[in-house]
């Protein structure tokens, strides 16, 4: 039988970072959830909760948070039908759903869709940010519950939808296309005009290069993690970078920014994949998602 006062435990100082707060929020001592998550341990032969300042969970740790997450919306759904079950003398515990998404889905649609769920739901979210392309890997090792994710293969043990896709402009400064680019949008040219560069796992760029010159090469970069950061350096003149239509459309409308290449979108296809296990009680939410898409999103 599963020790579920010790699963809680688990899963509470990880959502929490402490033991401390866990502990108060589970209303016994911080020495209590020590010993809980100890003697989970050692029954398991192996470390749940790297201790730290946060504590984090273990590859197997985020497994078990996983499936605390799966019990406690069954229980919401039991406790609803059933509310005697309910000990009054219990404090009561939120759900705290996993999602991951791109940086660029969360600053044009995906709050949109998230909001909408959160005002009619008791669950609370934990939003977690990678590039499409990862983003599947942390529902694989059991970080997430769903995830937004630009792979198209279903994921073992998940649902997939596709949402359309995110598409994306080459764009920069009229004075930077004037200093940069005077004898016109070449690959000599863009080989020496700085881009910009979410992180060492963006690869737009490169496949707006490779989708407009028909090959591959380095050109230099500066590097700036955020996606409205992107905007305000492109209309700074710092560099040319890849930005969502939505964030950049009126912009170049008033020509404030304008296409290293006319005509040349980089379209990139976004999918929602949810476990299998919490699919049906995410229902609302994959519907508030592939609505925001589909209001944002192209074809």
């Amino acid at each position: 039988m599963l020790d579920y006062s010790a699963l809680r435990a688990v899963s509470m100082v990880v959502q929490t970072g402490s033991f401390e707060k866990a502990a108060a929020i589970l209303n016994v001592t911080p020495s209590a959830v020590s010993q809980r998550v100890k003697q989970l341990e050692e029954r398991l032969g192996i470390v749940l909760i790297v201790r730290g300042n946060p504590c984090t969970a273990t590859e197997k740790g985020e497994w078990l948070c996983r499936h605390m997450e799966n019990v406690g919306m069954l229980e919401d759904e039991l406790f609803g039908r059933l509310p005697a079950l309910i000990d009054p003398g219990e404090p009561k515990q939120r759900v705290t759903l996993h999602i991951a998404t791109n940086a660029d889905s969360l600053g044009t649609w995906f709050v949109e869709a998230i909001s909408g769920f959160a005002k009619r739901s008791p669950y609370l979210l934990n939003i977690a940010i990678d590039d499409q392309d990862h983003t599947a890997e942390w529902l694989q090792r059991g970080r997430v519950i769903a995830a937004v994710t630009g792979l198209e293969k279903p994921i073992q043990g998940c649902r997939r939808m596709s949402l359309g896709a995110l598409r994306y402009h080459a764009t920069a400064s009229p004075d930077f296309i004037a200093r940069h680019f005077e004898q016109g949008v070449t690959p000599e040219a863009i080989m020496n005009a700085p881009a910009l560069t979410f992180n060492q796992k963006d690869r737009l760029q490169s496949r707006w290069i490779r989708q407009t010159f028909g090959e591959d090469f380095a050109y230099p970069s500066h590097w700036l993690p955020s996606t409205q950061g992107f905007v305000d350096a492109s209309l700074a003149g710092m560099g040319w970078g890849m930005n969502p239509i939505q964030l950049v459309r009126e912009h170049l409308e008033a020509g404030r920014l304008v296409e290293l290449t006319p005509g040349t979108p980089l379209d990139i296809p976004l999918y929602w994949q949810v476990n299998r296990l919490a699919a049906d009680r995410l229902v609302e939410l994959t519907r508030e998602i592939t609505a925001a898409a589909k209001a944002h999103l192209s074809a």
